[in-house]
């Protein structure tokens, strides 16, 4: 096997890699999820929940 069979495999495999982040990342059954995800910086509520429960860890 030479040093451009290798390198065509690489590329392939990053290629293919590629494709399934994109289509995990666009995929419908996550788009609730990642809605949810960006607005919870917006969202004070929780911030202030997240840090209390942190808090509460860090006493333990």
């Amino acid at each position: 096997m030479g040093i451009g069979e290798l390198q065509t495999i690489a590329t392939v495999s990053a290629f293919v890699a590629f494709v399934g982040v994109a289509w995990w990342a666009y995929s419908p059954k996550n788009k609730k999820r990642f809605e949810e995800d960006a607005q919870l910086a917006l969202d004070d509520e929780d911030i202030k929940s997240l840090s209390e429960e942190q808090s509460n860890k860090d006493e333990r």
